[in-house]
């Protein structure tokens, strides 16, 4: 007999998401659905996942076993969340209501908004004031079904204060159970001091920041913003080696704005993501599926900056392209937790079947997190994190929107959140 100490059962299905990870093409929308389906899990692992008939015969519960009661839901892995701007401090409603109200990015910009807006607040916010407001963003995250998520830095662009989100990021993990992947975006954009001094702030990225980051274990990637008026491709190159030579993985927000060679980037160095991609690329598609780099698509960003070119999801999926979803959580253009409202504009704006973004918000967000090894699906032997849907199918997750639908959630095998809770 197998031995648990956790099962989850009474749902009316499970979908496992098993299978090769990152995963393209007509392969994503494979999610393995099982009827009445079960799962057992021991010291946080799983240790069966299949039919409930089977779960009775043969596993046995050992005492002070937890048993969660899916109440006729949907059981699915927990969501993973692969691009995320979380330690910040301050928001930017002004510029919210002001973009309402007609007024450009470039308007805003030069009124001292945009990210230079949210720099200042971080400048002069402590690490402990970024622990103290990401943490019930982090709660909002969990209670919507993240288990796992990448956080940037990228408000700070000094040496210190890079340094100090990251820090933040890494108590940040101690105290609550989302599983956080640190990435370095200290080239998000220009800081107001080096405006006339690209060279200088370059060299401070490569030679100060990056080995320290690095050095101190605070990151796990690289990323760089490449964009007309913000970083070039030869700059975003320098920035991404450097990063590489440092033991940090590249990402990319890529081809955002413009077609701007984000795309190729990203595949070239293998990176582990290319995000954005509003403007790639048929040859761009093709560089990615070559190099088989997970296109991390943002559509909530899209919607809150009102626009309509939403990434070609549908290019990308016929070109082979694994494709992930993620929140963009950031304070000026997508001020959202919730993976399943991300799961919906999937779904109706960018044309993704629901299976499609389920895997795009599970297995394949889990390999843009560089943890498709141990997340993202459900198979004997991986990591115990699962949602519980209230919902009696998974075509309900885009169907029924505008609510939470997550019942519970397991991370690591312990209920972190449990119904009514």
């Amino acid at each position: 007999m197998i031995e648990a100490d956790l099962i989850v059962r009474g749902a009316s299905e499970l979908l496992t998401c098993a299978g090769p990870i990152p995963r393209a093409g007509a392969a994503q929308s494979d999610i393995g659905v099982v009827p009445r389906g079960a799962i057992a899990a021991r010291d946080g692992v799983l240790v069966f996942v299949g039919p409930e008939a089977d779960l009775e015969r043969q596993v046995r519960l050992l005492p002070g076993a937890a048993v969660v009661a899916a109440r006729g839901g949907t059981i699915l892995p927990g969501f993973c969340d692969p691009h995320t701007h979380l330690p910040f401090a301050g928001t930017r409603a002004e510029e919210f209501h002001a973009r309402v109200a007609g007024a450009s990015y470039q308007e805003i910009a030069a009124a001292g908004g945009g990210i230079l807006s949210t720099v200042r607040h971080v400048r002069a916010a402590s690490e402990e004031d970024l622990v103290s407001a990401a943490l019930p963003r982090l709660g909002r995250m969990l209670a919507h079904g993240t288990t796992s998520l990448e956080a940037k830095s990228g408000y700070g662009l000094t040496e210190e204060d890079e340094l100090k989100q990251l820090r933040a990021l890494r108590r940040l993990r101690e105290l609550q159970p989302v599983e956080i992947t640190p990435t370095l975006l200290a080239a998000h954009t220009l800081p107001p001091e080096f405006r006339h001094d690209r060279e200088g702030y370059l060299r401070l990225v490569v030679e100060r920041i990056i080995p320290r980051a690095a050095g101190e274990r605070l990151a796990e990637a690289c990323d760089v913003f490449l964009e007309q008026n913000v970083f070039g491709r030869d700059e975003a190159e320098r920035v991404l080696a450097a990063g590489l030579k440092h033991g940090l993985a590249p990402r990319l927000h890529a081809d955002q704005l413009s077609c701007s060679g984000g795309a190729d980037l990203a595949a070239e160095l293998r990176a582990l993501s290319a995000d954005h991609l509003e403007h790639c690329s048929a040859e761009g598609r093709a560089a990615l599926a070559r190099a088989g780099t997970v296109a991390v698509l943002l559509p909530g960003a899209t919607f809150a900056l009102m626009l309509s070119d939403y990434a070609d999801a549908r290019g990308l999926i016929a070109a082979e392209v694994p494709v992930a979803l993620a929140t963009d959580f950031n304070p000026g253009t997508c001020y959202t937790e919730s993976m399943p409202m991300i799961v919906t504009l999937a779904v109706l704006q960018m044309r993704l079947s629901i299976a499609e973004a389920i895997v795009a918000a599970t297995a394949n967000a889990a390999a843009a997190l560089g943890r498709g090894d141990r997340v993202g699906s459900l198979e004997v032997g991986k990591q115990a994190d699962l949602i519980v849907l209230d919902l009696p199918d998974h075509r309900h997750l885009a169907y029924h929107f505008g609510v939470n639908p997550v019942a519970s959630v397991v991370k690591r095998g312990k209920v972190v959140v449990a119904p009514h809770s």
